[in-house]
């Protein structure tokens, strides 16, 4: 297939061009590819990178609900001739611009607009980029998560990949390199909350999760918030000058965001290089909103003076943050994470990810993929009657806080040679590996247990199972403590039979034995 500039070598339109590898080997469109999804013909797109599958779930579900939207359709087609016709129509309707040069990955006349990459302003300072996984937004402070710039041999989907991930997911980085609206600060991330269809093996349906996700946006259309339905839309088609930003108030409540100024190149060998260049304020002024800003999958603080979008910096969406989000009250779930009337809670997966970020960093993906039995909602999980749930959670956190503690004393007790009255500090520090393996393997268990004891039919089951395992696990743990902590022979055999008694008499105390 040629491209608009002719070149049989290096196809660019999105619009046009197989440029998507998909599962069974096939290569897709873009419009083929969401006529595929439409009708579940698309499981999988073969080089997304896990840190890119959020982004490009949201981006998508934007993009088609968008389009839908500006078309005046409901149903999403299953023809990629109807998805053409509604994606030049969105990107004409939105800026008037003729033809295919918003969905073009090169566009040599830099005054016009190329995918997700705004116009040149003129009198930008550029600088190359070499590879689509050096202009992606992973940041990493040892570069060891994943390596920089080794894409050498990247196919012009890489590139498109990297540009949705960083135009709609970067943060802060550095001087004139600004983050993007949806997200409660520069150094915080864009998390992503939400449940997913699940295929008869309890997978996730990549086909039925875009489809249910692009349902509910254009269902909710009118809700409130301060973005408007039917304002700027691909705010990579308008003109950025500098020293100007858009308000918050100027965008469409599904707009795809760009938060920096990227241009990607043809080389004279036929492939594609980027060049980037900075910007002397944010692409959109919305720092006042702190990430509220109507996201689907965003959860929201309830905090009524001052409401923010979830952040994760250096943290894991173990169970104490999960238990917080569902079930303390203290934040509100985005649209794409509520169950609909219609839907059944047995054949969905709740998705927590993020990647955590500090100041121009970030420490890695932090992902949950938890599975929700049909019980879950009926003890109310998405519904007003969360009492059970919560109340079997406190229980459950109590319990795995009385193990630790335990466990932290009687490893501190052997490692102060069985003597109690040297027990300080430092010997409780010697047990901070036992208690985090300790919490790693409650974290594991604790929503298996939850659904059950939530429930009165199975709660005692449960619960005496759930206390058996922190039994187990914690005296496994002091046993492996014995072997990694220095004692002196002298004392070894005094100092472990007073740690064993001490373990075991903290968690009979705390009534888990």
């Amino acid at each position: 297939m040629t491209d608009a500039q002719g070149d049989t070598t290096l196809q660019t339109n999105l619009l046009t061009d197989p440029l998507f590898s998909v599962d069974d080997g096939r290569k897709l469109s873009l419009p083929e590819l969401f006529a595929g999804l439409a009708e579940g013909r698309v499981t999988c797109l073969a080089r997304l990178r896990a840190h890119q599958r959020t982004a490009w779930h949201m981006f998508s579900v934007q993009l088609a609900a968008l389009a839908l939207d500006r078309g005046g359709r409901q149903e999403l087609p299953g023809s990629a001739a109807d998805w053409t016709t509604l994606l030049r129509g969105l990107s004409h309707a939105d800026t008037g611009i003729e033809g295919d040069a918003p969905w073009q990955l090169v566009a040599e006349d830099r005054n016009v607009p190329a995918f997700l990459q705004p116009p040149d302003p003129g009198g930008l300072k550029w600088s190359p980029v070499a590879t689509p996984d050096a202009l992606d937004l992973l940041i990493t402070s040892k570069n060891h998560d994943l390596k920089r710039e080794i894409a050498l041999s990247a196919d012009a989907e890489d590139w498109v990949f990297a540009l949705i991930s960083l135009q709609t997911m970067e943060g802060y980085g550095g001087s004139a390199n600004y983050g993007i609206a949806r997200m409660n600060g520069g150094s915080s991330s864009r998390a992503f909350m939400g449940l997913i269809p699940a295929k008869e093996d309890n997978t996730p349906d990549p086909a039925a999760w875009w489809r249910r996700d692009v349902s509910l946006c254009l269902a909710h259309r009118d809700a409130p918030g301060p973005m408007t339905p039917g304002k700027a839309a691909l705010l990579w088609c308008h003109p950025w000058p500098e020293n100007q930003s858009l308000a918050a108030t100027e965008l469409d409540t599904l707009a795809i965001e760009v938060c920096r100024r990227i241009r990607l190149l043809r080389t004279a060998n036929g492939t594609l290089r980027a060049e980037r260049a900075g910007s002397r304020s944010a692409r959109v002024d919305a720092s006042a909103f702190r990430g509220v800003l109507g996201d689907p999958w965003a959860p929201v603080s309830v905090d009524t003076k001052a409401p923010k979008a979830l952040t994760i910096s250096e943290g894991r969406f173990d169970y104490r943050r999960l238990v917080d989000l569902l079930l303390s009250g203290n934040w509100v779930l985005p649209l794409a994470a509520r169950l609909q009337p219609k839907e059944s809670a047995d054949r969905m997966l709740l998705l927590t990810e993020a990647l955590a970020r500090g100041n121009s960093a970030t420490y890695g993906l932090r992902s949950r993929l938890l599975p929700l039995p049909q019980k879950a909602v009926a003890r109310g999980l998405f519904g007003q009657q969360s009492h059970s749930l919560s109340a079997a959670a406190e229980r459950q956190m109590s319990e795995i806080a009385t193990a630790d503690a335990a466990l932290r004393e009687a490893v501190a007790l052997y490692a102060a040679d069985g003597d109690p009255d040297a027990v300080g500090r430092d010997e409780r520090r010697r047990a901070s590996a036992a208690r985090h393996r300790l919490d790693a393997a409650a974290d594991t268990l604790f929503f298996d247990y939850l659904w059950d004891r939530a429930d009165p039919e199975t709660e005692d089951t449960a619960c005496q199972a759930f206390r058996a395992q922190l039994v187990e696990t914690s005296r496994c743990e002091l046993a492996r403590a014995f072997e990694a902590i220095p004692c002196a022979s002298v004392w070894s055999a005094r100092a472990r039979v007073r740690a064993e008694r001490c373990l075991n008499g903290k968690l009979r105390q705390g009534e888990l034995i």
